[in-house]
């Protein structure tokens, strides 16, 4: 028996290029919500690693990220962690378990997934992927192939990221 439905396209990916000690990406949160509230499951948000020597907590911060993406809170920790950057700075890794534990998330094995390393290397991989195809700091957006970069400003990008996505659902339409 065949579903004869025509399939649904897949949605525009907006890939978000961030570090969680960064403050630039805390002040991308307002733009990120905006975008979520707007285009909902029509696009998609992807969080990329790109963690930034200056900031030491920050390889462990985009670990901590993946292990609440696998339990089904990505964005909620991702959120809760940027909003609180400066305690971040200041109690590092200890601080990414209690934010776990504060989301109702297993801190447990946060805290063991940050001792084993077990998501190093999807951390490593968007690192490598975010140097080779140009990103230099946080924030960058990658959409259509376009890269818009929120490190020296967050002027008008939003702007930006909605112009192109709506581009990009009109197309599917068509």
């Amino acid at each position: 028996m065949s579903d004869s439905s025509p399939a649904r396209p897949a949605a525009p990916v907006l890939d978000v290029w961030c570090e969680l000690q960064c403050p630039d990406c805390r002040g991308a949160l307002d733009d990120l919500r905006a975008l979520r509230a707007r285009y909902g499951d029509r696009l998609e948000l992807r969080l990329r690693h790109f963690p930034l020597e200056k900031h030491k907590h920050a390889f462990a911060a985009a670990q901590a990220a993946e292990e609440a993406a696998e339990q089904g809170q990505a964005w909620p920790y991702v959120e809760a962690v940027l909003g609180r950057v400066q305690e971040l700075d200041r109690k590092g890794e200890p601080f990414l378990v209690e934010v776990a534990g504060e989301l109702g998330l297993d801190a447990e094995e946060f805290d063991t997934a940050l001792i084993d390393g077990r998501h190093i290397l999807i951390v490593d991989a968007d690192q490598a992927e975010g140097k080779a195809i140009g990103v230099t700091g946080t924030p960058t957006y990658v959409i259509d192939g376009e890269r818009l970069d929120g490190g020296q400003s967050q002027e008008g990008l939003r702007e930006r990221v909605e112009e192109i996505v709506d581009r990009l659902l009109a197309e599917q339409k068509a």
